[in-house]
């Protein structure tokens, strides 16, 4: 690996752990298909022996990712959910995790519907108000998990702020940094313990491959999650390794056609007359703005809009035809959804209703196609309201 913090974030996306094959100059990292690899003799093999263990194809995405999040170590995992699962099995039976009460759906039915049969115990706040967390820390508590922004109503929680309370009570906080990327936010820089990407989102960003990454910033982090990836086998195959590693050499240059994009479409939601609010931390009315602006170089392209009803929304959407309504984000391609029926449902109506989840909520992440077309598209679908 030959990572050089003093290069530019674009620099590293393109050559930390991407270096020339050795063997025969390819540019591109090779995929490493073997399930296993020879050893020269009993107890004298110091490489690679069995690719659940760790790949060559695998290593060196792991070694990008955690240039670029600024860690010591990252590992990758078979999907999002999985990359959460291991960080909770860090934790043992007892243990207590303060959560935010506005998390992406899958995040609160693995805790509450798997997790919770082994022991562990969860709490749901409101983390935008830093407060909250150091009230919710018990003496059992040893993980603060957050997403900012939030999924699906973009509220941001201070990293900087938490991290010392966290610090303070010598509890670990980890950060899903999934809507941002590390493009726009460093979480570990502010002080996280650990932080976690869906990688199936911008980090690949062209919709076909799933991943999740964990990335340290303590060796014995990453040595315990190296253990789980062995003992638990959920990990990332070498063709969805390589795929990442191709997505990520453009992660700059599409996250600044995503941010300019998101920042358009945001102006012309909040500006229509059919839409009644915009959920955008880059809209100078987002009760947290000022904390985007400090947080974050850039406001990125995912947005939450109100139509008013279920009955407007399914209106809309059926009328699209450049937004492309389905699951997921973080596409080059804009996706569309309906957080009550999608991403969200599994929180049941009263879920929802407690943390502010409406039927008519519709949240976009806006692609890099041509933004005109962008709005002309959602013109004509509110036309429809």
């Amino acid at each position: 690996m030959t990572t050089n913090r003093k290069h530019g974030f674009a620099t590293r996306a393109i050559h930390d752990g991407q270096e020339p094959d050795p063997l025969t100059g390819a540019v591109n990292v090779p995929i490493y298909l073997s399930s296993t690899y020879v050893q020269q003799g009993i107890g004298e093999n110091k490489g690679y022996e069995y690719s659940r263990v760790s790949n060559p194809t695998r290593t060196r995405l792991e070694e990008n990712l955690a240039s670029l999040e600024g860690g010591v170590a990252a590992r990758v995992f078979a999907s999002g959910m999985a990359a959460i699962n291991a960080v909770a099995c860090l934790l043992q039976s007892g243990d207590h995790i303060v959560c935010g009460n506005d998390l992406y759906g899958g995040t609160p039915r693995l805790f509450n519907q798997v997790l919770s049969r082994y022991g562990l115990e969860f709490s749901y706040i409101d983390t935008s108000d830093a407060g909250n967390i150091e009230r919710a820390i018990r003496k059992n508590t040893r993980m603060v998990y957050v997403e900012t922004p939030t999924n699906p109503l973009m509220r941001l929680s201070d990293l900087a702020v938490i991290s010392k309370i966290c610090h303070r009570k010598k509890v670990e906080l980890v950060v899903d940094n999934t809507f941002m990327s590390p493009y726009f936010q460093q979480p570990l820089a502010l002080g996280a313990d650990m932080v976690l990407h869906s990688t199936t989102k911008f980090l690949n960003g062209h919709s076909d491959g799933l991943g999740g990454v964990v990335i340290c910033t303590r060796a014995d982090q990453a040595e315990q999650l190296a253990f789980l990836q062995k003992a638990a086998g959920a990990i990332l195959s070498p063709f969805e390794c390589w795929l990442l590693l191709r997505g990520v050499k453009t992660l700059a240059a599409r996250m600044d056609i995503h941010d300019r994009n998101g920042r358009t479409v945001a102006e012309f939601l909040a500006n229509h007359r059919k839409v009644e609010t915009v959920f955008y931390p880059g809209l100078i009315d987002h009760p947290q703005h000022q904390l985007a602006k400090r947080q974050m170089r850039g406001f990125g392209s995912m947005i939450t809009f109100e139509t008013g009803s279920l009955k407007n929304a399914n209106k809309m959407l059926k009328k699209l035809r450049v937004c492309s309504l389905g699951e997921s984000l973080g596409g080059v391609e804009t996706l569309i959804s309906h957080p009550a029926t999608m991403t969200h449902a599994a929180l049941g109506e009263k879920g929802r209703k407690a943390i502010g989840i409406t039927d008519g909520m519709v949240r976009i992440s806006v692609g890099i196609e041509d933004v005109q077309d962008i709005l002309e598209d959602l013109e004509q679908g509110l036309a429809a309201l």
